[in-house]
């Protein structure tokens, strides 16, 4: 079965997770109260850290959050957390390449919102652990 090779920035972390042999795709199997048996592929691993980077910008963050539960154009994004609708519009691309943030057109809008619930669940997750 041959697969064309891409690039890890291109490649998504369902296909990352495949490729580098966690079956399920995901870490539901995982458990605080069990340790894996073995680490994740170094280039899951890698991965995982690049996702995490998209994290470290407080712009990206703001701009997540304010998608979360509901849909937003880059003009409402950029009142709603204080910025120029270009530096919004910059950290969007980021987070679609990511793959945290996906967007349809309406007409000439382009609408946005979080792409799936784990990205959701990240943020409220990360937001849970800093205030505890």
């Amino acid at each position: 079965m041959g697969s064309k090779k891409t690039n890890r920035s291109e490649q998504t972390t369902e296909q990352a997770a495949h490729d580098h042999g966690c079956a399920c795709g995901s870490a539901e199997h995982l458990s605080p109260d069990q340790p894996p048996e073995a680490l994740p592929d170094e280039e899951l691993l890698y991965d995982l850290a690049d996702l995490f980077k998209v994290f470290g910008d407080t712009t990206r963050i703001k701009i997540l959050y304010a998608l979360m539960g509901t849909e937003r154009c880059v003009a409402d994004i950029a009142e709603l957390i204080g910025a120029t609708q270009s530096a919004v519009s910059h950290q969007l691309r980021t987070l679609k390449q990511a793959r945290l943030v996906k967007f349809q057109r309406d007409g000439k809008n382009v609408i946005y919102s979080l792409s799936d619930d784990h990205v959701y669940t990240m943020l409220a997750q990360g937001l849970t652990h800093i205030c505890e």
